[in-house]
């Protein structure tokens, strides 16, 4: 039988490199759905967390600016 015999100070570094390259790197998106589009104007609701002037990125990439909530 073969036996591996790791020190604790060896699992000690292995966990302190791995919290060493962690990185916490949040995204937050808030989904609405487009009710209607027309001359460059999309009706959408349910953007809740929206403020006036914020820009809102579409699926296809498409970006636009919050007018009026």
């Amino acid at each position: 039988m073969f036996m591996v015999t790791i020190k604790a100070d060896e699992i000690s570094n292995i966990i302190s490199e791995h919290i060493k390259q962690y990185s916490r790197e949040v995204k937050i998106v808030n989904t609405g759905t487009v009710l209607q589009v027309g001359d460059g104007i999309a009706r959408i609701h349910g953007l809740d967390e929206v403020m006036t002037g914020e820009l809102v990125e579409f699926e296809e990439g498409a970006i636009g600016i919050a007018l009026n909530l």
